[in-house]
């Protein structure tokens, strides 16, 4: 690692060959980002894929003119030289990262390479003392905001009242599918399936740490069983839900939350307050999951409260029981 980096010129020491022949890859880099993301969203995208093809085309535009403005000036032997070649310059992200990003975020990731771009070109012609080095650094920054503007220009094309909206309908539904549905299954397990064991220890003990402790136990235990169980069931591959990884996150932390809500007032050394507080903690996150089913799910609100409060009511109320007997 450390040869590599005694080995990386300063843009500032590039000639104005150099600087030329590195605008040519990094121009064929671009425009094969481009054309990866176009082909990684054109199944369920197709009118954002159509902007990066635009986009991939506009690069290989700026790209040929490079060339051949390279050849007039400097021959036809151009130099190989890269980013990385280069200390201080603009970096890409790795082509296999897009198959985490979001629509958004691939979106926003094109905006900020054609800015980065224009921004490096702009303050590196601000330094420099070379009349012409300094014309082709401004051409450059120049170019990388032409590109900004025709991603505009294409983001208005490609994207219309329609397409848009029938895009942000799949993001929509795969951010309820990967994040909402996984992670609220979790929440209503971690909150309703710790009722009867934690208010069962407390009434059986009406010791508060060992009821926390109790709590806490059947929180993470439920925790990993429920994210490792997600990731495990369906690698998302033919139902469309998204990452294993990211649903078995979403449903594992959710179901230790939703269990840790009602063991941490069990912190409280008096048993009477900390089951009070712990009541009105039950209370609150079934009517929240109750509220989450009918603002994401689409469930009837009154269905959803029959679901789950009324569900987790008689948990609890079998938990107190055991407990008491």
């Amino acid at each position: 690692m450390l040869t590599v980096l005694q080995h990386r010129k300063r843009f500032s020491d590039l000639s104005e060959m150099e600087v030329l022949a590195l605008a040519i890859s990094s121009e064929e880099d671009d425009a094969q980002i481009y054309r990866n993301w176009a082909e990684f969203l054109r199944r369920d995208y197709e009118a954002t894929a159509a902007i990066f093809d635009g986009m991939a085309a506009e690069e290989d535009e700026h790209r040929r003119r490079l060339i051949e403005l390279f050849r007039a000036r400097f021959g036809e032997v151009i130099p190989v030289i890269r980013r990385e070649h280069v200390a201080g310059y603009y970096n890409r992200r790795p082509a296999w990262m897009m198959q985490t990003m979001s629509l958004e975020a691939i979106r926003d990731e094109s905006a900020l390479m054609e800015h980065d771009a224009a921004e490096f070109y702009t303050r590196a012609a601000q330094v420099s003392t070379d009349a012409a080095t300094r014309k082709l650094l401004g051409d450059l920054a120049a170019a990388e905001r032409g590109h900004e503007s025709t991603a505009e220009e294409l983001r208005a094309e490609h994207l219309g009242g329609a397409k848009r909206e029938e895009e942000d309908a799949i993001r929509h539904r795969e951010f309820v599918l990967t994040w909402v549905q996984p992670g609220l299954a979790g929440l209503m397990d971690g909150s309703v399936s710790t009722l009867a064991p934690i208010f069962a220890t407390a009434f059986a003990t009406q010791d508060p740490w060992t009821t926390f402790l109790v709590g806490l136990a059947a929180s993470i235990g439920a925790g990993i069983s429920m994210g490792f169980t997600e990731a495990a069931s369906d690698d998302g591959v033919v139902s469309g839900r998204g990452s294993p990884i990211k649903r078995g996150i979403a449903s594992g932390v959710m179901t230790t939350l939703g269990g840790l809500g009602h063991a941490l007032p069990y912190l409280i050394p008096h048993f009477w307050t900390a089951t009070a507080i712990a009541l009105v903690v039950v209370f609150v996150e079934l009517w929240a999951i109750a509220w989450i089913q009918q603002r994401w799910m689409q469930t009837p609100f009154w269905r959803a409260v029959l679901q789950v409060v009324v569900g987790g009511g008689l948990v609890l109320a079998a938990g107190i029981l055991i407990g008491s007997g």
